[in-house]
C-alpha cells in the first residue's frame, strides 16, 4: 500500500508521525487514512524507540474526526460494525506500542481525532483559541465508535466524560487541561519541545480524581446511570434521538469495545443518523461554496440600528474579528448595545482577546464609520418607508464599492431598492434572533442584486461562522413564509378552545424544539402580527382575531410579561404526564408548514429541496431527526401528504388545500447535495 497521508521521521530516538490528508483543509480519518496508519504502526512497533509523537502538518487543524461522507455508503449494520472494529484495532495497536506515545494537538481535535489522541499515552495541546476538543458524534445520531466510550471515562472520570459525549459540545484547550483530558497546554512555539521533554521524562499517565474514579465502581454504575438518565430525558427524547441514551446504557453496563462497535454500527444505519448526516454534509457544502471565488473580504462593518437585533449583529461581528461601528440616534440605545456586547465578549473570551474584541466595536452616534465601511447593515424597525429612506441616505455617504445590506424579515428587496441609484449593491442579510445562537442567515437577492454583492454577503456570513442560504426576494422569504402558517394555525386552534398545553405538547412530541404558542410569545406577538399582516396581503393568509386582540391589549409575550402565557412561568408549558393530545392538532400544524414549504420551492423562492430543509431546520428548529420538512414529506410520500391535506381542507377550510407541487414528479430533486 502506498502511504499518501502519513509521513514518518526519526530524531534522537523519538519518531514523529505527521498527518496531512491530501486535498483537504482538515485532516479526517477515512478508511484509507486509518489503513495507512495501521501499516506505519506495524513497521515501527518493533523499533527500539524512546517514544512517538503524532501531529498534524496542517497548521490550523489536528484531526476533525472521521470522514462523514463515508457514512452514506454504509448500508447495513454488519458492514458498519466491520469498519468500526477495524478502526478500533488500529487505535489498539497504537495504544499497545511498547514505548510512550504523545498526541501533539493544535486546532480542532474532534470525534475520531480525539479518540486517536486518547489512545496515546499523553496529550499536549496548543493554548490557541483555535484548539478545541469534543466528541460530537451524538449530533450525527451515533456515539463514539473507536474506543472513546471506554477510554474517555477512564481518563477523566465518568461524569465529566459522559457530560461531553452526551451533549456533543466542544471545550477549549485550557478547560481540557483542567479536566485532565490533556497533560499540558502550552504556546504553539513550545509544542515540540514540551513533547520531547515529556517523552524523555515519561511521567505517570493521567488518571481521574479519586471521587470520579469511585463513581465508576461496578456496584455504583447503575445508580449513576439512573441519575444521568433522568437528566438526559429532561432534554432529549430517546425515541427521536437514540444515540445519547444508547451511550449512557453502554457505560452503565460496563460496555466493552465490542459492545461499543455493535451499538455504533446499529445507529449508523438508522433514519435519524442518515437525516442528521445529510443535514451536516449540506451545511458544510454550503459553507464551502460560499468560501470559493476571489471575493475581497470585508474588514469594516457599519451597523445602523442599536436595537436588540442590530446590537447583537454588531457584537457578533466584532467577536468574530471585524472592525464594527454601530450607529443609532439614541445615545442610551448605543450604551445598552455596547453593554450587551461586552457581556458577550466576557462570556466567550478571556484576557487580551476580550479586550481586543471590545476595541473592535465602537459606538457611532453621528455615523462617521459609513465612509470607510466595506459592508453596511441596516437593522432598524420593520417599516418599508423608514428603511427605504434610510438606505437611500446611506448610499449617498458610502463608497461605490460598499455593499449595502438590509436585515428585513419580510419586505421584498425591490421595494426597498426603489430609491437607490445602484440597486445592484443592495442585498438582504436576514439574521435570526438570538444572533449568537441561531446559525442561519438568509442571503436575499432582489431582481437587480449583483452576483458580486451576493458573493460578498455569503463570504461575510461564513466568516461569522453562520450558514448562508440563497433566497429570492419574496414576501416572508423562506423561513418566515413557511413558519407563519404554522404559528397562525396554532392561534386558530387556541381560538377554537384547544388548550395551549395540548397545542405546544403536540408540536414538541412531533420533534419541534418548543411549541408554537411558546415560540410566538418568545418572538413577540407584535412582531408575529406585523409579519402576518405583511404576508396576509401578499399570500392571502387570514390573521386570527385573537392575535390582534392580544397585541391591542399590550399582551406581547415574554417581553411584556404576558402573552398567551403569563411570565415568569413557574412550571413547564405542559406536564409530562398529560395524556397525548389529539393527533389532528399535530397534523394541522405540521401540514400547513409542509404545504407552504413546498409552495416556496415551486414558486422559486429557493432553488432546491435541500435548501428548504436546511433553512427550516436551522431557521425554525424543524425536527432535525426527520430530515427537514421535505425530507419528512419524502418519507411519507407526496401522495400521502396530498391526501391528508385534502381531508383537512374538507374539515377546516381552504387554507389546507394542497399545493400543486405535491403532484410534481421532481418535487424532491436535490442538486446541492447529491444522494
Amino acid at each position: 500500500m502506498t502511504v499518501n497521508s502519513w509521513s514518518l521521521s526519526e530524531s534522537d530516538g523519538i519518531a514523529e508521525l505527521v498527518l496531512d490528508v491530501p486535498g483537504r483543509s482538515h485532516n479526517v480519518l477515512s478508511r484509507e487514512v486509518l489503513a495507512e496508519l495501521d501499516q506505519v504502526l506495524a513497521t515501527i512497533e518493533g523499533r527500539p524507540l524512546h517514544g512517538l509523537i503524532i501531529r498534524s502538518a496542517k497548521p490550523r487543524s489536528f484531526i476533525a474526526g472521521a470522514d462523514v461522507h463515508e457514512f452514506r455508503r454504509i448500508l447495513d449494520a454488519a458492514r458498519a460494525a466491520e469498519l468500526t472494529r477495524a478502526g478500533q484495532l488500529v487505535l489498539r495497536r497504537l495504544n499497545l506500542l511498547p514505548y510512550p506515545t504523545l498526541a501533539l494537538i493544535q486546532g480542532p481535535c474532534l470525534g475520531g481525532g480525539l479518540e486517536l489522541a486518547l489512545a496515546c499515552s499523553y496529550r499536549i495541546a496548543s493554548d490557541s483559541e483555535r484548539t478545541i476538543f469534543g466528541l460530537p458524534e451524538v449530533k450525527l445520531g451515533i456515539h463514539p465508535g473507536f474506543g472513546g466510550t471506554v477510554r474517555l471515562p477512564a481518563l477523566i472520570g465518568p461524569l465529566s466524560a459522559l457530560s461531553l459525549m452526551l451533549s456533543g459540545r466542544t471545550i477549549a484547550a485550557r478547560q481540557a487541561r483542567k479536566l485532565g483530558l490533556v497533560d499540558e497546554c502550552v504556546p504553539e512555539r513550545h509544542l515540540l519541545v514540551a513533547a520531547r521533554t515529556r517523552l524523555k521524562r515519561v511521567p505517570p499517565k493521567g488518571r481521574p480524581p479519586w471521587h470520579q474514579a469511585w463513581l465508576a465502581a461496578p456496584w455504583l454504575r447503575p445508580y449513576v446511570g439512573a441519575y444521568m438518565r433522568r437528566q438526559l430525558r429532561a432534554r432529549v427524547d430517546c425515541n427521536h434521538y437514540p444515540a445519547p441514551c444508547r451511550l449512557l446504557g453502554l457505560w452503565a453496563r460496563q460496555g466493552s469495545l465490542e459492545a461499543e462497535a455493535l451499538s455504533c454500527a446499529e445507529l449508523v444505519v438508522t433514519a435519524t443518523s442518515r437525516h442528521l448526516v445529510r443535514l451536516f454534509e449540506l451545511s458544510e457544502e454550503l459553507k464551502r461554496s460560499a468560501r470559493t471565488g476571489s471575493v475581497s473580504p470585508a474588514r469594516h462593518i457599519h451597523v445602523i440600528g442599536a436595537g436588540v437585533m442590530g446590537a447583537d449583529i454588531a457584537a457578533w461581528a466584532a467577536y468574530k474579528g471585524f472592525s464594527v461601528s454601530l450607529q443609532d440616534r439614541e445615545p442610551k440605545a448605543l450604551g445598552l448595545a455596547v453593554k450587551r456586547a461586552h457581556a458577550l465578549f466576557a462570556d466567550k473570551l478571556r484576557g487580551r482577546s476580550a479586550q481586543a474584541a471590545r476595541d473592535r466595536l465602537f459606538a457611532d452616534l453621528k455615523g462617521d464609520g459609513l465612509g470607510g465601511a466595506d459592508l453596511v447593515i441596516e437593522a432598524i424597525i420593520e417599516d418599508r418607508d423608514a428603511k427605504r429612506g434610510l438606505l437611500a441616505e446611506v448610499e449617498r455617504k458610502v463608497s461605490e464599492q460598499t455593499v449595502i445590506a438590509t436585515n428585513t424579515s419580510s419586505i421584498p428587496l425591490d421595494d426597498l431598492a426603489a430609491d437607490l441609484r445602484s440597486p445592484g449593491r443592495l442585498v438582504g442579510l436576514h439574521f435570526f434572533n438570538p444572533v449568537a445562537k441561531m446559525q442561519l442567515i438568509e442571503i436575499i437577492a432582489g431582481t437587480s442584486t449583483t452576483d458580486s454583492a451576493l458573493a460578498r454577503a455569503r463570504s461575510f456570513a461564513v466568516a461569522l461562522d453562520r450558514l448562508p442560504i440563497d433566497v429570492q426576494s419574496a414576501p416572508g422569504f423562506l423561513v418566515n413564509r413557511a413558519l407563519m402558517p404554522y404559528l397562525l394555525e396554532a392561534v386558530l386552534l387556541a381560538e377554537e378552545g384547544v388548550s395551549l398545553a395540548d397545542i405546544d405538547q403536540a408540536a414538541v412530541a412531533f420533534g419541534m424544539p418548543m411549541g408554537p404558542i411558546a415560540l410566538a410569545d418568545t418572538v413577540g406577538l407584535d412582531i408575529c402580527l406585523s409579519v402576518a399582516k405583511t404576508l396576509s396581503a401578499a399570500l392571502g393568509l387570514p390573521v386570527p382575531d385573537l392575535l390582534a386582540r392580544k397585541v391591542s391589549a399590550g399582551e406581547l409575550g415574554k417581553k411584556s410579561g404576558r402573552g398567551f402565557y403569563v411570565y415568569p412561568i413557574k412550571s413547564p408549558f405542559f406536564a409530562s404526564k398529560r395524556p397525548s393530545p389529539d393527533p389532528v392538532i399535530s397534523e394541522r400544524l405540521i401540514l400547513r408548514l409542509l404545504n407552504e414549504a413546498a409552495r416556496c420551492l415551486r414558486c422559486g423562492v429557493v432553488p432546491d429541496a435541500d435548501i428548504v430543509d436546511i433553512g427550516l431546520v436551522y431557521g425554525t428548529g424543524f425536527a432535525p431527526f426527520r430530515g427537514g420538512p421535505l425530507g419528512y414529506a419524502e418519507t411519507l410520500g407526496a401522495s400521502e401528504i396530498k391526501g391528508r391535506l385534502t381531508e383537512l381542507s374538507a374539515r377546516f377550510g381552504e387554507r389546507f388545500l394542497p399545493d400543486e407541487s405535491w403532484s410534481q414528479e421532481n418535487l424532491f430533486a436535490r442538486r446541492v447535495l447529491r444522494p
